[in-house]
């Protein structure tokens, strides 16, 4: 791809005139505004993660039955929590809708048959006849006094002690007889080892655990008409339906949605200055293909890597599929012996923070050398040193919780191997590695491009709210410290999404609106004060409603109502900025064909693909994020959605549509200024078919597949109860296996035409870069001035 610029073009028009356009301040209420939405945000959900451990359901120290005998213990209950982590089980089924979808959700099946055994105690005593034996008058009369009986609060909060009426002891003891078949065979549980938990005291406290579970959904909480967990899981036969609460704060919340997109849609249509791309703007880019430094090009092996592990996790996703749409074996081979499917799930998902993470701290690096006077002699040395250091996290995690789910690192599996706690399952120890592997990596950057080192003073309040944005990832990935295996799964689940919630789609978010900001602002696309009014009205849009917006994890979790109508009130705001992405989605298109340089004459960017994936971030972030997102937040909607495929269809399109496709964006721009002009040609083809393999593949798995399937397994939820839609009955139904083999087209689209080209074209620049390790005789990865 030319530049169509001559030698005269080259020196005027890209290295002499960086910085006139930039000159002026921007109004001061800018970061005003973005530090009291953040002290207000961060004082909303700070009270709201206050409010969980006071709001958490309790752990009884002592669990009796009607005549006062001893059924299990508070110990037995945080036993069985531990069993549940230490065995992967989160990576298998859930609890209150939260974790896997290959097995069941434990909770709502204990519960459910904690229902008909009640009810079936009821009609024998007054009946003399089991319930399925009675008329359908006698049946709702039974079922109406179980509802009572099941919602009554027998807990002593002065003693600690639960009090179980007979047939909930009952139902406690046949829960161990059936969670000790259920583990016996893989075509039953989604692909779980045979035989996976055998002993007798691991399957009583596993129990204990699930049976808490189920009646922290049904009973009422003191003072209040519906459950700890705001009467979830849907179930009709236990009195559990939707709260009054989740249909009002549904519909109140799209009342402040509309205001919300009013609002930013009057901003932009009153500041034309709004927007990635500054409109009538010559373009001086700093930065030209093939000036790549020593430095520079060490970071090319970080992308290898992230091509490698987007391979790997993908291949294990299609075997994860599969385990859902064949869960008998593996085209003859019974995999779960060696890989079995909650192994297999925890590495799928940990792969691709891994990967996705890679891409973003290697591109800042890029960036940042880019930004400055000179390369250092250390930063070659540093980088290598830094890759060695993630090498370690990511294959000793992904060793561990291997070794950790075969249950082979005896007490150390919590610290070596799988703690179990879904999306953060890699050991602690790897995780305090991790933190001081992206403090490492902040410091670095920090020397990069701090005060006196830069090319160009006017980039400044660029690279400060770049760097903000970087030390908030290794910042706010801390809250993973901040529990344990027997922390109340209530403050646990509020914790864990502080990272999923907070750390991926808040931080994340913003940081990689700096890095697209800062690296068009050095392609010469956008003005400074354009990048930095892009960056500044994104931070605020994405933490006024991405903070206490985090709460819409919370709504069924074991929190409050106050939680539900806070937390959906501002999360729907998530929203709005994801629609703003359509109104600069038509100048991305013509970026691609061509500016004007300072002489007037057209330059064609030489990142054509970069723009590619970039406009494809915006379409995942308005598609998975904002319509799959908004249609999940609602409370009413999650009450009967959460757990069920659509999760995964939002969090396909989500993730790798909008986290994933950033990272190849930033793969791409890499490689591009890493490759000369007769390197790229050899590099560019598999770029292009990478593109769309990866963009189709993944709109067949989510059309075919997982959307369908979530709609009919949410249309089963609200016909047979939620039980029952996440039941191995109807995960092992031939409507549902089918559903499960149309995701296999856009697997193989995805891999074959997607992941395959990427690592080929890694490897290709990393070869490219090996070739010509010298700079190329330019200074500073600038064109010649």
């Amino acid at each position: 791809m030319n530049t169509e610029l001559d030698a005269t073009d080259s020196i005027a028009g890209f290295a002499a005139q960086p910085v006139a356009e930039d000159d002026g301040p921007l109004s001061p209420w800018w970061l005003r505004t973005i530090l009291i939405v953040m002290v207000l945000g961060f004082a909303g959900l700070i009270t709201i993660t206050h409010l969980a451990y006071r709001n958490a359901p309790p752990i009884p120290a002592q669990v009796v039955d009607a005549q006062g005998r001893g059924v299990f213990t508070g110990e037995d209950i945080l036993d069985g929590q531990t069993v549940f982590l230490r065995y992967g089980l989160m990576a298998n089924g859930s609890i209150w809708g939260h974790g896997a979808y290959l097995g069941p959700d434990y909770s709502a099946e204990a519960l459910h048959r904690m229902g008909d055994r009640t009810a079936d105690a009821i009609a024998q005593r007054q009946y003399g006849q089991p319930f399925a034996a009675l008329a359908d008058t006698q049946q709702a009369a039974v079922r109406g006094e179980a509802m009572a009986t099941l919602k009554t609060n027998r807990y002593d909060p002065g003693s600690g002690t639960l009090q179980l009426t007979a047939p909930q002891a009952t139902a406690f003891r046949e829960e161990i007889a059936h969670w000790t078949d259920y583990f016996h065979d893989p075509s039953r549980n989604g692909g779980l080892k045979a035989a996976l938990i055998t002993d007798p005291t691991e399957l009583r406290q596993f129990s204990a655990f699930v049976t808490w579970a189920a009646w922290v959904s049904v009973t009422a909480r003191p003072g209040a008409a519906y459950s700890y967990t705001n009467n979830f899981p849907y179930d009709p036969s236990v009195g559990n339906l939707p709260t009054s609460g989740a249909l009002l704060w549904s519909a109140l919340s799209l009342t402040v949605l509309l205001a919300g997109i009013a609002t930013v849609l009057l901003a932009f249509g009153k500041f034309d200055y709004l927007g990635w791309i500054t409109r009538g703007h010559r373009v001086h880019p700093q930065m030209l293909p093939g000036h790549s430094g020593k430095g520079q090009n060490a970071l090319v092996k970080y992308f290898v890597v992230v091509a490698v592990l987007l391979l790997g996790q993908s291949l294990i996703g299609g075997a994860l599929a599969h385990y859902r749409a064949d869960p008998g074996s593996f085209y003859g081979f019974q995999l779960e012996r060696i890989f079995p499917s909650n192994l297999l799930r925890t590495w799928h998902l940990q792969m691709a923070i891994f990967w996705i993470a890679t891409a973003y701290v290697a591109a800042a690096l890029f960036l940042g050398r880019s930004l400055r006077v000179g390369e250092p002699r250390w930063l070659a040395g540093w980088t290598h040193l830094l890759f060695g250091a993630f090498a370690v996290v990511i294959g000793g995690s992904l060793l561990g919780e291997w070794l950790g789910i075969a249950q082979l690192l005896g007490a150390w599996w919590f610290w070596l191997g799988n703690q179990g706690w879904e999306y953060l399952e890699l050991g602690r120890v790897w995780q305090y590695l991790l933190v001081a592997g992206l403090l490492a990596w902040f410091a670095l950057l920090w020397t990069l491009v701090r005060p006196g080192t830069l090319v160009n003073s006017a980039a400044r309040p660029i690279v400060r709210m770049f760097l903000v944005a970087a030390l908030a990832i290794p910042v706010f990935y801390i809250p993973a410290l901040l529990f344990g295996a027997r922390t109340n799964y209530t403050v646990v689940d509020t914790w864990r999404f502080w990272i999923i919630h907070l750390w991926v789609e808040g931080f994340f978010e913003f940081f990689a609106t700096t890095v697209v900001a800062l690296t068009f602002y050095q392609l010469g696309l956008s003005r400074r004060n354009v990048a930095l009014r892009v960056i500044y009205l994104d931070a605020i849009l994405y933490f006024l409603g991405g903070l206490i917006g985090t709460g819409h994890h919370w709504y069924f979790t074991g929190q409050s109502n106050f939680s539900m109508a806070v937390s959906a009130m501002f999360s729907v705001l998530e929203v709005v900025p994801l629609t703003l992405l359509t109104l600069d989605a038509w100048d991305f298109v013509r970026t691609t064909r061509g500016q004007r340089n300072g002489s007037g004459k057209t330059i064609v960017i030489p990142h054509k693909w970069t723009f590619y994936f970039l406009m494809a971030v915006g379409f995942w972030n308005f598609v998975g994020a904002g319509m799959l997102g908004f249609l999940l937040n609602l409370p009413i909607v999650s009450y009967y959605e959460v757990g069920t495929l659509l999760t995964p269809a939002h969090g396909h399109a989500a993730l790798m549509g909008v986290f994933g496709m950033l990272a190849i964006a930033l793969m791409v721009f890499v490689l591009r200024q890493t490759s000369n002009d007769a390197r790229w040609p050899g590099i560019e083809k598999y770029i292009k078919v990478a593109f769309w393999g990866t963009n189709v593949g993944l709109a067949m798995m989510v059309a075919l597949s997982l959307f369908p399937g979530g709609v009919l397994q949410v249309w089963d939820v609200l016909e047979h109860g939620y039980w029952h839609a996440r039941s191995l009955d109807y995960i092992g139904s031939g409507r549902s296996h089918f559903i499960e083999w149309l995701r296999m087209p856009g697997d193989v689209v995805f891999i074959v035409f997607g992941a395959i080209p990427l690592v080929i074209a890694t490897i290709k620049g990393y070869i490219g870069v090996r070739a010509t390790p010298r700079d190329m005789g330019l200074v500073d990865g600038l064109a010649p001035a």
